[in-house]
Parts: structure tokens; sequence; C-alpha cells
């Protein structure tokens, strides 16, 4: 009887051990069933996160690639409208002007400011641009606007009211400046071009001749060419051109209630007065 009793007890401990075997196996499976709702949870937020990530990428590219678009068929029509505005002026001027008007124009600007508008040219390091002081004088702000529709914050590096000349500067060098020719030699009769206002505004080209040279200004200096080309206010600060696509004078203003008779200081008093400006800020001659 002894050793039945002994039997009984082993045998209940070794059950008592399965069931609590038993017991840990099923909570360990459980944790697991938990742990891995948990973690399929998370890679499902991690998933919708992605996704909604991935769809923002894509409408934000979507975005960007019909800006680039709509971008791209503007300087497209702006391309277009140049070679028509070229094609346009070529026609409106004699054979001894339409070869050099596509070289000219790329050198002219319009100046718009908070008070109006004229026109200028850039000069020597492809930067410089000079107008007259009047285009600017009054204005709180000012742009230059160059032939490729580009527009350009202003630094004023000097003026001279009595010449009626500014200097202007644009951070962009990648333009082509103007020559000024020696305007001694300058002749009366010959054929000029007056240019204002470049592409995409009010632009003009006008064709004229020399009508007198060494005229006197309202400043009472004889430095002024007097032109039949017809100037218009988009023509004040731009310059006057010879056949060569020299400038020989600024377009500085015509006599009111009449038909052409414009003037332009003459180059030689450009050059000078450019260079006082720029030698009293930097010590040197610009031009």
């Amino acid at each position: 009887m002894e050793i039945e009793r002994r039997h009984r007890k082993k045998i209940g401990g070794v059950n008592f051990l399965l069931v609590i075997l038993i017991l840990l196996l099923s909570l360990f499976m459980y944790l697991s069933f938990i742990k891995q709702d948990a973690d399929y949870d998370q890679l499902n937020k991690r998933i919708t996160n992605l996704q909604t990530y991935t769809q923002t990428k894509l409408n934000n590219l979507s975005l960007d690639v019909l800006e680039t678009k709509s971008t791209l068929n503007l300087l497209s029509s702006q391309v277009g409208s140049m070679d028509s505005e070229l094609i346009r002026l070529k026609a409106s001027t004699s054979s001894d002007f339409s070869g050099i008007i596509e070289q000219v124009i790329k050198s002219v600007v319009t100046i718009k400011t908070n008070i109006g508008q004229g026109s200028g040219f850039i000069i020597s390091n492809n930067s410089y641009i000079v107008t007259n002081e009047h285009v600017i004088d009054g204005a709180s702000a000012a742009t230059a606007i160059t032939y490729d529709g580009k527009t350009h914050s202003l630094l004023l590096i000097g003026k001279n009211t009595k010449m009626d000349i500014a200097l202007l500067k644009i951070e962009e060098t990648n333009y082509s400046g103007l020559i000024l020719e020696n305007s001694n030699s300058i002749q009366v009769g010959e054929k000029v071009i007056a240019i204002g206002n470049p592409l995409g505004l009010q632009f003009s080209v006008s064709e004229g001749i020399v009508s007198a040279v060494h005229r006197i200004g309202e400043n009472g200096i004889n430095g002024y060419i007097q032109t039949d080309a017809s100037l218009n206010p988009g023509n004040s600060g731009g310059p006057l051109i010879n056949k060569e696509g020299k400038v020989i004078g600024i377009n500085n203003f015509k006599v009111n209630n009449s038909e052409n008779l414009g003037f332009a200081l003459e180059s030689n008093y450009i050059k000078e007065t450019v260079n006082n400006i720029y030698n009293q800020v930097y010590g040197k001659n610009l031009i």
C-alpha cells in the first residue's frame, strides 16, 4: 500500500508540471500573438505613412512638372515674340540697319521706376548701364529689363544732373556692351536709328539722319546731335546708333510741338561724364 501511494504522488506531480508547462506555453503563444498584432499594426501604420509621403511627393513633383512646363511655354512664347519683333524691326528699317538690329538690341534695356519708364543701354564690363538722369529722378525704386525678358535690380553708381546722365549697374555680367563712337567723326546727313524700350514692352526703333551736330542744349553746352529720327518718351535714355552699330549719342529730348526734331547728347560727352562719375567712386575711368 505504501508503494502505491508513492506512485500516486509522483503521477500527481508530473501532471501538475504538465499543466504548468501547458499554461506557460499558452501564455507564451498568447503573448506572441499580441506582439504579432502590435507589429502588424505598426507595420500598417508605417505603410500608410509611407503611402501618404509618397503620394505627397508625387503631387509636388507633378506640380513642379506643370510649373516647369508652363515656364518653358512662356520662354518659348517670349523667344517667338522676340523673333517676331526682330523680323518686324528689320523690315521697318533700311538695309543699312537690318543687319545690326539683332546685335544692338541685346544691349538695350528698359528702365522701369515707380513713377515711369525710359530706356538705357549697357556699356563696358557688360553690367554697367547708361541712361538719362531724368528717367530715374524722383524715383524710389527702379529695375532694368533686358532683351531676354529678365528683370534686374539696379544699383545707382552716380549721376550728373547738368549732363542728364546716370550710371547704373546690374549684377549679371553676361550681356554685351555697346561701343561709343568718337562723336568728332559724325557727319551731317549720315543715317542713324534711335532705339528705346526693349522687347516685351513699348519697343520702338525709328530711323532718320543726322540733321546737325554740336547744337546747344538747355544746359548751355554745344554737345547735341540734332536728328529727324522720331523720338518719344520711350526712347529717352536709349542710344542713337550709326550704321556700324556704335553709339553716337544718348537720346535726350525733342522740341515740344514739333515733328522730327530730336536731340541726343554726343558720345564724347557721354564718355567724359560716365568716366567722371565712375572716377569719383572708384578712382579710375570706366571706358
